[in-house]
């Protein structure tokens, strides 16, 4: 039964502090982050409100102001 129960359970991600994140929360960017095909880049300080999290490298998806939707690393940003 605890092996059942241990695949059943998702994997915990954790923000650049060690705060556990979860779907909804919002988020501080902490270091200025470069985008591919866009002029400019998200500037540290940049808030993100109601974050989804998912599977993989890039374990966050949401929409950030001024660039749209997007998947970021959970250690490039803080729980707000």
């Amino acid at each position: 039964q605890d092996e059942v129960d241990a695949e059943n359970v998702d994997a915990v991600v954790k923000d650049a502090n060690g705060n556990v994140l979860k779907d909804g929360d919002d988020v501080v960017v902490i270091k200025d982050l470069p985008v591919k095909g866009a002029p400019k880049a998200i500037k540290a300080g940049t808030k993100v409100k109601g974050i989804r999290l998912t599977e993989g490298d890039h374990n966050i998806d949401c929409k950030v102001e001024g660039f749209g939707a997007m998947a970021l690393k959970s250690i490039y940003v803080k729980k707000a």
